[in-house]
């Protein structure tokens, strides 16, 4: 593991407790992102399982899995990965970085980056989304989620001003298009909406398939 790497999770390890406290990450108020990943769970099902990096709490992976999606989590955070295996004790977690996977070529339906790539330095966020784009099926489904923008949001504290040492690096919905057309995949639908949070840009969520 890189010294940033490390550094990222003990930020994510520190903030994972007052994350979940404060109920990030909740669905119940987000329709349009409830109706991004139904429509996500629609199109994987029966390709296979499915793989959400980054999962923090797994708060995402129990919504597929109530969707009947087969689904299981990593992430780079152990303390995230507590909280989920604790709040979701009938699903699978393991700690892992996106940088790390060993994915086998075409064994998975769908992969989801939930808001959970954007600390990637821009120079390897392409090599992760290559290894997801090899390691789905013909068909099989790329979910992503970020926040849009310009340059890079350095961030000294989140979640109730615990101290975190993480870089938010922001794209432009075509950057973000031609980096998947890079790795492989055809779009097949984006959705832009507000900022969720003072200080952070747009959102949008991008899904692409493999192609049959």
């Amino acid at each position: 593991m890189t010294d940033d790497l490390a550094v990222v999770r003990s930020s994510y390890d520190r903030v994972a407790d007052n994350y979940v406290a404060m109920g990030m990450g909740d669905l119940a108020p987000t329709p349009w992102l409830r109706a991004a990943l139904t429509a996500f769970a629609e199109e994987v099902q029966g390709r296979g399982p499915v793989l959400d990096v980054g999962c923090g709490p797994g708060t995402v992976t129990a919504f597929l899995n109530g969707l009947g999606v087969d689904v299981s989590g990593v992430d780079l955070s152990p303390g995230m990965v507590a909280h989920a295996r604790r709040l979701h004790p009938g699903l699978a977690f393991e700690v892992a970085s996106a940088t790390e996977l060993q994915l086998e070529d075409a064994s998975l339906g769908g992969v989801l980056g939930w808001w959970s790539l954007f600390n990637l330095p821009r120079d390897v966020l392409p090599r992760v989304l290559a290894s997801f784009a090899r390691a789905l099926v013909p068909g099989g489904q790329l979910l992503l989620g970020t926040h849009v923008g310009d340059g890079e949001i350095v961030r000294t504290e989140a979640y109730g001003g615990v101290p975190v040492a993480w870089t938010t690096h922001l794209w432009r919905p075509e950057q973000l298009t031609a980096l998947l057309s890079d790795a492989g995949l055809e779009p097949v639908a984006d959705l832009r909406l507000p900022p969720p949070l003072p200080g952070l840009g747009d959102q949008v969520v991008f899904a692409a398939r493999r192609p049959s």
